[in-house]
Formats: C-alpha cells, sequence, structure tokens
C-alpha cells in the first residue's frame, strides 16, 4: 500500500472514533453557539493531518494532535470574528489547561466522556425535531460527513446540509445550555434521546433506505453512544439499560441474518451458533440491572422479546407464549399498528394460523399498514400455513411492490416463485 493511502486509512479512522469526541471537548469551552466554527476547525485538523503526515512520520498520540490543531484552529477563527474581544474572557475563563506534549491529551477522559452527554442532550433537545435530532447526532457526534447521512437516509445532500443548519441555528435561538440537564427535566430530556438512539439503531439494523439491510456503522455508533449515557449517574438508569440491552441482544444476531450472497435468513433459518454469546450475555448482564426500581417501559419488555430468541436453543424451543405476553404489556403502553402486526405472529406461534389471521384482519385496515410491505409477507406466510396459496402469492406480490430494499426484493421474489411453483403441481 501506497505511504500516501495508508496515511489517509489512519486519518479517517481516527476522525471517526476522535471527532465526536473533539468537537464536544471544544464546544464545552467556547460554547454551543460556535458550534459551526468547531465542526470547521475539526475539519481542518483532518486536512492538515492528511497534508502533514502524508510527508512525515505520524506523531506518537494522534489524537491528542487533533485534538490541539483544532483547538488552535477554532482560536484562529474566534479572532478573526467580530465577537473576539466581548468573548476572550470567558473563553480565558472556561478554558481547561493545556499540556505542552504532544504525546498526552490536554483534556482528561473523564471530562471528554461529559462533554460528550452534554452534547448527546444538546443534538437531542426538545426544540429539534426528531429527524434534525438523529441528523445532528450522526454529524456531531458520530464523525459522519453530509454525505454519508445523506446516503443512510436516501436524501439529497443539500436536503442534509440545510436540516443541519438550521438544527444549529435552533440551538442558538434557543439559547440551549450545554450541560446534562437535571432534576424533573432530566427524564423528559432522556426520553428523546434514549429514542434517539433507539432510531438510530433501528435504522442500521433494518435500513429503510438504500442498497444494504444493515448498516452496522449506524448500529455501533447507536450502542456506543448508550454505553455511554449508561456509565454516567445521570444516564444510569432501568430504561437505559433496558434500551442497552435491547441492542446488544439485536446486534448478536448480526452474522447470522444474511447468508453468504447477501440474502435475508429468517429467525428460523439462521445458524443459531453464529450468534454472539459475548453479546448476548451483555444483553443478559443489561437486562438484570433494568430490573431494578419498579419502572416497566417499552424499553423492558422489547429487550425481554429480544432476550425469550437469544435464549432458545433452537426456534422450536422459543417461549411464545412469554413472548405473546409481552407484546400483550407493549400493546397496552403503545397502541402501535406495528406492534400489533409482531404480536399476530407471536399468537399464531400460540394459537395457530386461523388466529393469526383473525388478528391481522383487525389491523388491516390501519394507514401505517397499507403501505408496510411486512404485513403483507407476514399475511402470506400465515396464508401458505393454512394451505391458502393463492392468497399467499397476491399478498406476496403486494409486499413486493412496497419496498425498494434489494435484499427484501430478492427474498420476497424467491418466496413467490416457490409459491407460484407449488400451484403448478
Amino acid at each position: 500500500m501506497e505511504p500516501e493511502a495508508k496515511v489517509g486509512q489512519i486519518v479517517e479512522h481516527l476522525f471517526r472514533q476522535e471527532a465526536g469526541k473533539i468537537v464536544s471537548a471544544l464546544t464545552g469551552s467556547f460554547g454551543l453557539r460556535n458550534l459551526e466554527l468547531i465542526e470547521d476547525a475539526v475539519q481542518e485538523a483532518l486536512l492538515k493531518a492528511l497534508r502533514q503526515w502524508s510527508y512525515g512520520t505520524v506523531p506518537a498520540n494522534p489524537g491528542a494532535w487533533l485534538m490541539t490543531v483544532a483547538r488552535n484552529q477554532a482560536l484562529d477563527g474566534l479572532r478573526r470574528g467580530a465577537r473576539w474581544r466581548e468573548k476572550e474572557e470567558e473563553i480565558a475563563l472556561t478554558q481547561r489547561p493545556m499540556s505542552t506534549s504532544e504525546s498526552a491529551p490536554f483534556f482528561a477522559d473523564e471530562e471528554i466522556r461529559d462533554d460528550q452527554l452534554r452534547m448527546i442532550f444538546a443534538c437531542c433537545h426538545p426544540a429539534l425535531a426528531r429527524e434534525s435530532q438523529v441528523a445532528l447526532t450522526l454529524k456531531i457526534l458520530c464523525g459522519f460527513s453530509v454525505e454519508e447521512i445523506a446516503r443512510a437516509f436516501l436524501l439529497p445532500g443539500e436536503t442534509i446540509a440545510k436540516r443541519l443548519t438550521r438544527a444549529r441555528q435552533r440551538l442558538q435561538k434557543e439559547a440551549v445550555s450545554f450541560e446534562i440537564p437535571a432534576g424533573p427535566e432530566l427524564a423528559t430530556r432522556l426520553d428523546a434521546v434514549l429514542e434517539v438512539l433507539y432510531l438510530l439503531f433501528n435504522e442500521g439494523y433494518n435500513a429503510s433506505q438504500g442498497a444494504s439491510l444493515i448498516r452496522r456503522d449506524l448500529c455501533a455508533e447507536a450502542i456506543r453512544l448508550t454505553t455511554l449515557l449508561q456509565e454516567h449517574p445521570a444516564g444510569d438508569t432501568p430504561r437505559t439499560h433496558a434500551l442497552l440491552a435491547l441492542l446488544h441482544f439485536q446486534a448478536a444476531r448480526f452474522s447470522a441474518r444474511l447468508d453468504a450472497a447477501g440474502e435475508i435468513l429468517r429467525l428460523q433459518e439462521q445458524d443459531r451458533g453464529s450468534w454472539d454469546q459475548r453479546l448476548i450475555a451483555h444483553g443478559m448482564e443489561q437486562l438484570e440491572r433494568a430490573r431494578a426500581g419498579e419502572e416497566l417501559s417499552a424499553f423492558h419488555l422489547e429487550a425481554g422479546i429480544a432476550a425469550c430468541h437469544s435464549a432458545a436453543a433452537s426456534y422450536e424451543a422459543t417461549d411464545w407464549p412469554k413472548i405473546l405476553l409481552l407484546y400483550d404489556l407493549l400493546l397496552e403502553r403503545n397502541d402501535s399498528p406495528v406492534i400489533a402486526l409482531n404480536r399476530a405472529v407471536a399468537l399464531a406461534k400460540v394459537r395457530g394460523p386461523a388466529a393469526g389471521l383473525s388478528a391481522l384482519e383487525k389491523i388491516q385496515n390501519e394507514p401505517a399498514l397499507r403501505k408496510y410491505y411486512l404485513f403483507y409477507a407476514v399475511r402470506a406466510e400465515l396464508q401458505l400455513e393454512s394451505d391458502q396459496a393463492e392468497a399467499a402469492a397476491r399478498n406476496l406480490e403486494k409486499a413486493l411492490a412496497l419496498t425498494s430494499m434489494p435484499a427484501e426484493q430478492d427474498f420476497l421474489a424467491r418466496k413467490l416463485r416457490a409459491v407460484r411453483g407449488r400451484g403448478d403441481h
């Protein structure tokens, strides 16, 4: 590999790992009002690393080097700004002492962790729309470029750029504090943070757009940020542990969800020997910690369902009655058509396909399900179990028309061919 290419890989990896830490730490010093300037400074530090490291050696502590260069770049930008004189005294008071050694970071690890948590709460502030919260979290805390975020959600780059600009402006207009909330406000704000992390993982676990069914980078960032959250007293709550348990259980099945050709494997077709037992153990540990107190959130119930699947030695040995009970409890808290759809699957496993089809009839007119391909795919599966091949083929055709994901299209097309082939005999 050419030295320039090797340096490029090192810088890209470092930037992905360090960008969120650096932006958060510098925002702790210079304030949210200078967020865009700080982001530009971190980007400039990356470019300088690419230029300088290609002609010499990589520093002993590349992360500290990037932090130092970004900080100096931000200071230069502030000095050029019209507000420098009015901000100079404030910045001098808030700046943390900087190490003179290139090999040592000038922010303590604990300070950086706390600043990242402050940034999570800022990105998920209720003044921002949910889509803006997700985009800002990906950009600032996960080091994603505008183009990467646009590809993840199949939107034009300029749409994402405008969304990010409006979000930054909104934070400034609302004078959002760079702090971890406390008291009664913490519970409400924490709910928003957990919901964003949940959505971030789900988009990666079962991508709604693009060519890839699984976006492991999104899932990894959701797990990283949730782990960071539960390690701090403000985030050390049963809900946080329940969400982290759920994410670990789901991530444990990554390698088994697709075959070597990238085709979807249903739960009953997956090789359970390839499930990541380390992640399952982490999930069980987090689920145990989630049992503290009297709270029973939706995350607890979803994690409980995932735990049932993870603990089963085989598909046939799955505790479907317990899963059905958990879905009943979940539906009481959230009257969602998608939850009702999943409950119908569990009901069919406990009481037979006819009971599942009857449950589907009760929700078939829900607007959210009319264009949801999985509703028709599930109904087709239950119809096949009831020897209704012609009806199953019609529902598979509907499902096929409602998804744009190549892996899902291939799976449904194979299923449809098999059903039609059965009818020819």
